[in-house]
């Protein structure tokens, strides 16, 4: 009798739980950067480069996408977040670009080298990259090819402004124009190899 009465106390209650507890919809899409220069596989050691985390303004070092509007004011897009931290996915993006580009079989993030293989550094400084108010994806920053046995290099200044196409969904159209600035970013890089 009492493993009759527990069984139907226990039926009802998941039958109950089940209608109450619903899975909460997660209304966030999350994006990634993607290499925009076409793949080319590489048969090349050299030049070999690691490209570490670029430094970004407190603005954009975030989980969210954000944007500025004309007046100065910052918009946080809660439910556009990023796939990997947004500094992270700059280094990897702009390693394969240039990889491509070079031919290289040796341009990694720096945290991807085991030990330190490679020959230069590339350091970025982000000072912008969002949408200006005419639309425009702009990415502004200086970089340098860091020699890593002695010597030193001067940061060489780098804008680009990318039209973002109205896409659906809003955001894709976005990511594509990131895309693109960082593949600017590296054709520039890898001219002064």
């Amino acid at each position: 009798m009492n493993s009759r009465l527990f069984l139907l106390f226990g039926l009802t209650f998941t039958l109950l739980a089940c209608s109450t507890f619903k899975p909460v919809k997660d209304p966030a899409s999350r994006h990634l950067l993607d290499p925009a220069v076409p793949y080319r596989g590489g048969q090349s050691p050299q030049p070999s480069l690691a490209i570490a985390r670029p430094s970004l303004p407190a603005y954009l070092d975030r989980q969210q996408l954000v944007t500025r509007d004309g007046s100065g004011a910052v918009n946080v897009l809660e439910n556009n977040l990023w796939s990997e931290p947004f500094d992270s996915g700059i280094a990897r993006v702009t390693a394969a670009n240039l990889s491509r580009l070079t031919g290289s079989t040796s341009i990694l993030p720096v945290g991807d080298f085991i030990s330190m293989d490679y020959t230069g550094l590339v350091e970025l400084r982000v000072a912008q990259f969002d949408p200006d108010s005419s639309g425009n994806m702009v990415l502004e920053c200086t970089w340098k090819v860091q020699p890593v046995k002695g010597g030193d290099t001067n940061f060489k200044s780098f804008r680009t402004e990318v039209p973002v196409t109205l896409t659906v969904p809003a955001m894709s159209g976005r990511i594509t124009a990131m895309n693109e600035a960082l593949a600017r970013l590296a054709r520039d890089i890898a001219r002064s190899l």
